[in-house]
């Protein structure tokens, strides 16, 4: 698994503190610190609220539907659910 740099992707998490201590105890060696894009990581954040919530159906999270067509009738199904009830 090779880091952003490597593959040309920014990176999308907020560093650590630790990390941030344990980069500047190195100084000079302790390398650039990596790039964190804070609207990225928001849609991220709203991403991953939406899978935590779809992952509250059981049928989905442990997908017993056989087949592809029935499970992508059920996400839609629970992301309508969800949505309005906001």
């Amino acid at each position: 698994m090779g880091g952003g740099r490597t593959r040309r992707r920014s990176t999308v998490i907020p560093q650590p503190a630790d990390q941030i201590a344990n980069r500047r105890r190195k100084g000079r060696h302790g390398g650039r610190p990596p790039a964190f894009d804070r609207e990225a990581y928001k849609q991220r954040n709203t991403v991953e609220r939406c899978i935590n919530r779809l992952k509250n159906w059981r049928g989905l999270a442990t997908r017993y539907e056989k087949t592809a067509t029935v499970y992508q009738a059920g996400l839609h199904i629970a992301g309508i659910f969800i949505w309005s009830a906001r």
